[in-house]
């Protein structure tokens, strides 16, 4: 049996509003939100009784998702977004975008910072880091020429 797709990827955030505004203005369309909670659910995460408010978000060529969670039950236990670009795990999303200084200041309002530059790589691409809301690290890049 092969591997079909890649279904989508879960951030786990205190504000789920906002930051599914944040994702709007990147350009990813809200799919539908969701209440997740029970005893099955506990079953698969492994945390008992929990509560998860859920968004998924997803790009408009249609491919990818991102599924936003915020936890009611049980508590968040640990928190990875301040964590730098090096650290052990997942870390970030990268998007393509048609216009990188563009979108910068699209998203800007949402607190989006640059990490380090926008730099060019090979003639190919330019490039930068962002903390998005709640400090989320994404990548953007602009293919060039």
């Amino acid at each position: 049996m092969a591997l079909k797709r890649m279904d989508n990827v879960g951030i786990v955030v205190e504000d789920l509003g906002g930051t599914i505004d944040f994702f709007r203005d990147l350009g990813l369309e809200l799919e539908g939100r969701a209440t997740v909670e029970g005893e099955w659910a506990g079953r698969v995460t492994r945390l008992g009784d929990q509560h998860v408010e859920i968004a998924m978000m997803r790009t408009p060529d249609g491919h990818s998702r991102l599924e936003l969670s915020r936890f009611i039950r049980p508590p968040v236990v640990a928190d990875h977004r301040r964590a730098p670009v090096n650290a052990l795990g997942y870390l970030r999303v990268m998007f393509a975008v048609d216009d990188l200084d563009e979108t910068l200041e699209r998203l800007r309002p949402h607190g989006a910072k640059l990490v380090g530059e926008i730099v060019e790589y090979k003639g190919a691409y330019r490039l930068c880091y962002i903390r998005g809301p709640e400090g989320l690290l994404i990548g953007l890049a602009q293919e060039l020429g």
